[in-house]
């Protein structure tokens, strides 16, 4: 299958217009939308940055290996 990349915007009415595609008349395609990725890299900077913080925490500092997999074990037993 080939990829044609084409970055447009989305007009007021919500359509999305692509022109000058390499495609002939009457020929199927497969149409994929991927939305700006600019939020949701914004949201995983937020994300890392508050478990790095809670990370550093002196209460995180004093839980083991063990007592995660131990209360994985239990939320995945539905404790």
């Amino acid at each position: 299958m080939l990829a044609y990349k084409r970055v447009v915007t989305v007009k007021e009415s919500g359509r999305i217009v692509l022109t000058d595609l390499p495609l002939q008349p009457g020929q199927r395609v497969e149409v994929v939308v991927f939305a700006d990725e600019e939020e949701q890299k914004e949201r995983l900077r937020n994300l890392r940055a508050l478990l790095k913080e809670t990370q550093g925490l002196p209460q995180a500092k004093a839980i083991s290996d063990e007592e995660i997999a131990e209360e994985v074990a239990a939320y995945r037993a539905g404790k």
